[in-house]
């Protein structure tokens, strides 16, 4: 499971009061896809990355969030970060002896590459905010997958031992699209997973492949459970 903390409640709040710009810092990420909702810290040691977190911070702290396409690039272009990232807020910065810097974000809204407005001495990128479908009410189909999803997640937390507060989150959560997000961000995915869930814009859609995951992760700790008994 992730470190991240959910902030459902704030960021829904926050998300709809805060005006997001048309124009953001982007900073690329390596070896995490960043969901709405999040709050998790990052630590920023590429020159490129600290300024674009210096660039955020002297305007409104929103910062964009995309997973590089290849983890282990030092410099990536723009053709080598994905278009699809989170629009977030940075809570607090650090500043460490060695250099880096500790951020803690908080992911607010999913946001798409439009254009690069610039690539030095930070990425500056024209975004479009990606709203996607509510339900008003949620259909009985829509009801039964998300109690499935919740099972399937408490079955896997018992055979891993793991602490139970994914579940109380899970719980309170009555919007499908939250619910898969939450669950893709704790399932350890490969990032090209991950950024193919954040990439569905329709919840159910979103759900059902989550739902997919469970089921796959569920089979694997089974059996994982059964080889360390025998």
């Amino acid at each position: 499971m992730s470190d991240a903390e959910w902030k459902v409640e704030d960021s829904e709040a926050k998300g709809s009061q805060v005006e997001i710009p048309e124009v953001l810092p982007l900073l690329p990420i390596r070896d995490i896809v960043i969901y709405p909702y999040m709050m998790l810290p990052l630590f920023v040691g590429r020159d490129v990355s600290i300024r674009a977190v210096e660039e955020s911070l002297s305007r409104d702290r929103l910062i964009f969030l995309v997973a590089q396409k290849n983890s282990s690039e030092e410099s990536p272009t723009p053709s080598e970060i994905h278009k699809v990232g989170t629009i977030a807020s940075i809570m607090r910065m650090l500043k460490l002896a060695d250099g880096r810097v500790k951020i803690l974000v908080q992911g607010l809204s999913k946001g798409e590459v439009d254009t690069f407005t610039r690539e030095r001495p930070f990425f500056e990128v024209k975004i479009r905010k990606v709203i996607e479908p509510t339900l008003q009410e949620v259909p009985i189909e829509v009801e039964a997958l998300m109690r499935t999803a919740k099972e399937k997640i408490e079955q896997i937390l018992n055979l891993k031992n793991l602490p139970p507060e994914i579940v109380m989150v899970t719980d309170n959560i009555s919007d499908p699209g939250v619910l898969a997000d939450l669950v893709a961000s704790n399932l350890r995915l490969k990032i090209e997973e991950s950024q193919a869930i954040l990439e569905i814009f329709d919840p159910l859609e979103r759900l059902k492949k989550v739902n997919d995951l469970l089921s796959r992760e569920l089979e694997l700790s089974t059996m994982q459970a059964r080889i360390q008994n025998q």
